[in-house]
């Protein structure tokens, strides 16, 4: 009896250990995106490293945003979760979509081509300020977006610690507060005024910039459909009250919130 209480402990204990460790990384490998992105003074940028072939360069570098989306879209869904965790456990499934994000997410920042032609360059010091603003503002959507959904369930540390204490993971609510009442999706709105807001921007940019603006329009729509599969009717009004990405609509147009014990949320 006391071995198997001593396994269990042990068990939960480096469940605990690896959530953490993926967080950490998550935090990390976040910092380095937003210094990659915005060309910050780091071993590599988005427009720093060696020069190759232009055709090369594009190839190598669609290949990379491919694997990202490929490698998140897959992991995200439901479907695959229920798969998924018939070889990892619950508790720390959400830490594995974390920690495969990060390693793919480090092989783009290491293997990335830049292309460093110039799309355009602004000689504006207060347009490149308004610019550097919206640059970080994009970035302070997003660390908001996640809090407002739960931050620490959705980077997988809130299941560990709550394994690790012998209780169950109660997920996170479906609830309209913040942000969510005047877009649906504003993280990913948070994302893209990140990576297009720059007063110099240069071809390898500009490629980044649009395919993940163009994976995030189709990963929308497929979360929706997913989310609409799990909240019927209140969620087809609330996509009709609530614009997805940018706030067209004021307010939530009438829409009644939903008591936050009768609607669960996605992650």
């Amino acid at each position: 009896m006391t071995t198997k209480l001593t396994y269990a402990a042990m068990s939960r204990f480096i469940s605990l250990l690896y959530g953490t460790i993926c967080y950490v990384m998550f935090l990390l490998v976040l910092l380095y995106a937003m210094g990659f992105v915005g060309g910050l003074p780091l071993p590599k940028t988005i427009d720093s490293g060696t020069e190759g072939p232009l055709a090369m360069s594009i190839i190598i570098n669609l290949a990379l945003l491919s694997l990202f989306a490929v490698q998140h879209s897959v992991m995200a869904r439901r479907g695959f979760k229920r798969w998924w965790t018939k070889f990892v456990p619950q508790h720390v499934e959400r830490s594995t979509f974390v920690l495969m994000t990060n390693l793919v997410l480090i092989l783009l920042f290491w293997q990335w081509r830049p292309i460093p032609e110039t799309v355009w360059a602004t000689d504006s010091d207060l347009v490149a300020t308004i610019l550097l603003a919206l640059f970080w503002a994009g970035w302070g959507i997003v660390l908001i977006s996640t809090f407002l959904i739960d931050h620490f369930g959705l980077f997988g540390l809130r299941q560990v610690i709550l394994h690790f204490q012998g209780k169950e993971y109660p997920h996170t609510k479906f609830m309209m507060k913040g942000l969510y009442k005047w877009v649906r999706h504003p993280l990913m709105l948070g994302f893209i005024i990140a990576f297009w807001a720059t007063p110099d921007m240069s071809v390898g940019h500009l490629l980044f910039a649009a395919v993940t603006t163009a994976y995030i329009l189709v990963a929308i729509q497929i979360e929706e459909k997913d989310l609409v599969a799990m909240h019927g009717d209140h969620y087809h009004e609330y996509r009709r009250s609530v614009s997805m990405l940018f706030p067209l609509r004021l307010g939530n147009g009438g829409l009644r919130e939903p008591e936050p014990s009768t609607v669960q949320s996605g992650e």
